[in-house]
């Protein structure tokens, strides 16, 4: 039975044009053969579920909307009613803040009057704050300084409690402490009542300058009655352990040793009060030198076995060395006491960056500088001031030297005990090198150090005066001259490393100076001289050497060689101590800046640049004259082989002869370069070799080349082969000598040029002459040798 046509299931499809492009695309994935046909029902149910389940999904966001514009439409309202609820208010309260008076004046508005009633408010709390701040710095300033009176009318008594007194004491430093943090507040807080911080600190100075004498005196009291300053002859060792340590500081007990510590802590809780203040008071200024002081109980130790020592110290203004004996051997006695018993105090008090050992040291240092300052040297200046025999005042710069020596060793003991701490100590520090050096007293008089470079330099010249006349030295070359490993050999004569050794001692002695800029001024008056010395020995025995012979004997080159070797040595020697962290670092101090040491060249940097550039110039001088003087020879033997014209005009293409007087002059340059390259070091001669390569080419180009000369084909092989043999002559040290003989070799090879290519050249430019390969030339210089070419007919 046939299907009627308005049954939808055989309904027609739509025409294809009425589809959209995934529609179409979806029917041919699922309909593409007639057997996917038999599954289109299912297909159909599939679509008509995922329908439904999308219309649910649809229906259901449509209400969630549909609630969301409702709950927005709902705080919009309400916002708006509070909006016009203020905006009413705002608008009441504007006109009641601007409604005229009855009498027809207008008033203040509302707003002006709570404004100045803020203020006022403000005002009112400002006063009570200072009032309360001012009484309380009031109390604590009277607890101050009650208890400060209290300590002096104890003190007064005949016989003051200690423990009372320190008790006192110690809540006269709590007051302080209190204070110092109030006023630190009130500076942060209300720095406008300078006034009131003015008079507290004003008060507190007052208290200070009574409390912390009366400390210190009670402190020097309690280790007078601990046995301080123990003999020095007991000295010899602080093993805790031993039966015959005498050491007070590991002896005392019970009672004595609680005073002690709490005379200590007391003491550094003053002395840290006193740094807060001063770093208070010096804010925004530069306060680190203010800042940091010597600790006071370590002084309190010092002082008395400086005074104990200076006894002795005085019987010996002529055996210096038992002086600096004696004082190390007390630094080195009592330093471990420091870190085993008052480096914990230190740190109990909180006294922030001090090392108890390092402050021994320094005070130990600082007693013997001054001391020094004093008593030995203007003792030791005065004889060098006396006229005197000369032997005196030569037994007078010995003694100055030996005690210069005494000091550096000194010095060098006392910062390795200060090494051993465990502590590395910046020791390269200014400040640090000051602290731990007894050579300071040269950072106080300069003048004296000037005098002590004086005395270095005359010594050091009259060793190395010696040196320099004895003729050995400038013939034996040093056996240890080269600086780094794989360094060229310098051949420089022993002199040289005489030299080297004078130098290099005080500049040793100069590094124990601890002031930059000091070791700065001490090189440039003690050991620029020695160069310069040296500089003007070296000049004199060249020009002895070129006045006797004018370098044309083989002795006197080699003597210049030599010198040259000697100054080459030494400037090489002079760059790398300019590279060295030592100078670098002392030029970077002495100008203010930092730079690299790539930024600048070697002959513009370091502490000896000028006698870098000097020695530099002597060099090149002198071996342009040996370069000069060979080539002088050189021409003097060319002479017939410029003038003989003739020679180039030979027509046979076939000749093989060499020029016999050409051939001549190559037998002694080959002889002078010979000898200048066993007596010269590997670069001055590189440098001689291609200076003279360079005046050999000039002389050949200008006398022949460019001259009034004709030039056949049997002229070009002559020259062509007498040029082979001088590039052969080179070719010892380069792999390409004609590239020393850039006008020369091009003239030769546009002689060489073929007989067509010249001739039909009617006019020479750049491009031609590069096309040719012919550098060098000038296009006047190329058509003037062209000129000179005549070609066999």
């Amino acid at each position: 039975m046939a299907r009627s046509k308005d049954d939808p299931a055989t309904r027609p499809l739509p025409p294809p044009a009425s589809l959209s492009s995934d529609a179409l695309y979806f029917l041919n994935s699922k309909l593409s053969s007639i057997e996917a046909l038999d599954g289109a029902p299912a297909l159909l149910s599939e679509l008509q579920i995922q329908s439904d389940a999308i219309d649910r999904t649809l229906s259901q966001l449509n209400n969630e909307l549909q609630s969301h514009l409702t709950r927005h439409s709902s705080y919009s309202n309400r916002v708006g009613s509070l909006f016009s609820n203020v905006h009413s208010q705002l608008d009441d309260l504007r006109r009641l803040s601007t409604h005229p008076s009855s009498d027809g004046e207008s008033r203040r508005g509302m707003g002006e009057e709570l404004q100045a009633l803020a203020k006022e408010v403000a005002r009112v709390e400002t006063v009570r704050n200072y009032a309360e701040t001012a009484l309380k710095l009031d109390t604590l300033v009277g607890d101050i300084e009650d208890a400060v009176s209290t300590t002096m009318n104890r003190t007064l008594r005949r016989h003051p409690s200690m423990k009372d007194l320190e008790d006192m004491r110690a809540g006269a430093l709590r007051a302080l402490k209190l204070t110092e943090d109030v006023l630190s507040s009130v500076i942060k807080t209300h720095p406008q009542w300078i006034r009131l911080v003015s008079a507290v600190d004003h008060r507190i100075d007052r208290a200070l300058a009574i409390l912390r004498p009366q400390a210190i005196a009670d402190h020097r009291t309690l280790l007078a009655s601990l046995g301080w300053p123990p003999p020095l002859s007991s000295s010899s060792t602080n093993v805790k352990g031993s039966s015959n340590v005498k050491n007070p500081l590991f002896t005392m007990q019970g009672e004595l040793k609680l005073q002690y510590c709490e005379s200590f802590l007391a003491l550094c809780g003053l002395q840290e009060l006193q740094r807060k203040r001063k770093s208070r008071q010096l804010e925004g200024h530069n306060k680190d030198v203010a800042l940091h002081q010597p600790l006071w109980v370590i002084e309190e130790l010092v002082n008395p076995l400086s005074i104990a020592s200076q006894r002795h110290f005085s019987k010996w203004i002529e055996k210096p060395e038992y002086i600096f004996a004696l004082a190390y051997k007390i630094t080195r006695d009592y330093v471990d006491s420091m870190d085993d018993l008052l480096q914990p105090l230190v740190d109990e008090a909180m006294l922030s960056g001090y090392s108890c050992r390092e402050e021994w040291i320094s005070a130990m240092v600082f007693s013997l500088s001054t001391y020094l300052a004093k008593e030995i040297f203007p003792l030791y200046i005065n004889k060098l001031e006396e006229e005197s025999e000369p032997a005196i005042q030569t037994q007078a710069r010995v003694s100055w030297l030996h005690l210069v020596d005494l000091m550096i060793t000194f010095d060098k003991r006392v910062q390795s005990l200060a090494a051993q701490s465990g502590i590395l100590l910046s020791l390269e520090e200014e400040d640090n090198m000051q602290k731990m050096s007894s050579l300071v007293v040269f950072c106080d008089r300069p003048d004296w150090l000037e005098l002590w470079a004086q005395i270095e330099l005359r010594d050091t010249l009259d060793k190395l005066n010696i040196e320099l006349e004895d003729d050995r030295n400038w013939i034996k070359e040093g056996e240890n001259v080269t600086l780094l490993p794989g360094q060229e050999e310098s051949k420089s004569p022993e002199i040289a490393s005489a030299v080297f050794r004078c130098l290099s001692s005080v500049i040793d002695r100069c590094r124990s100076v601890p002031s930059f800029s000091l070791r700065s001024r001490f090189l440039k008056l003690a050991g620029a001289p020695i160069i310069h010395k040296f500089l003007d020995c070296l000049r004199q025995r060249c020009q002895e050497a070129e006045g006797l012979t004018a370098l044309t004997d083989d002795t006197a080159l080699i003597k210049v060689a030599k010198s040259v070797n000697a100054g080459s040595f030494l400037q090489s020697i002079l760059e790398d101590f300019c590279e060295d962290v030592f100078f670098l670092e002392m030029e970077t101090k002495q100008s203010g800046s930092i730079e690299t040491a790539g930024d600048l060249d070697a002959t513009e940097k370091g502490i000896f640049r000028e006698e870098i550039k000097k020695l530099e110039e002597f060099k090149m001088e002198w071996i342009e004259k040996l370069s000069t003087v060979v080539l002088r020879g050189f021409d003097a033997l060319c002479r017939e082989y410029i003038k003989n014209k003739k020679q180039w005009q030979e027509k046979s293409d076939e000749t093989l002869a060499l020029s016999r007087s050409f051939i001549e002059s190559m037998d002694y340059l080959q002889g002078k370069l010979s000898l200048l390259e066993v007596g010269l070091n590997k670069t001055d001669f590189t440098r001689l070799w291609r200076s003279l390569a360079a005046g050999i080419d000039r002389l050949i180009f200008y006398s022949i080349l460019v001259g009034n000369v004709k030039f056949h084909d049997g002229g070009v092989q002559r020259l062509s082969n007498d040029l082979t043999v001088l590039f052969g002559v080179f070719g010892s040290w380069c792999l390409r000598p004609q590239g020393f003989f850039p006008k020369t070799s091009n003239g030769l090879k546009l002689l060489k040029t073929a007989k067509k290519e010249l001739k039909s050249t009617v006019m020479v430019d750049e491009r031609w002459l590069r096309d040719n390969g012919i550098m060098q030339l000038t296009s006047g210089e190329v058509e003037k040798i062209m000129k000179n070419r005549v070609f066999s007919s």
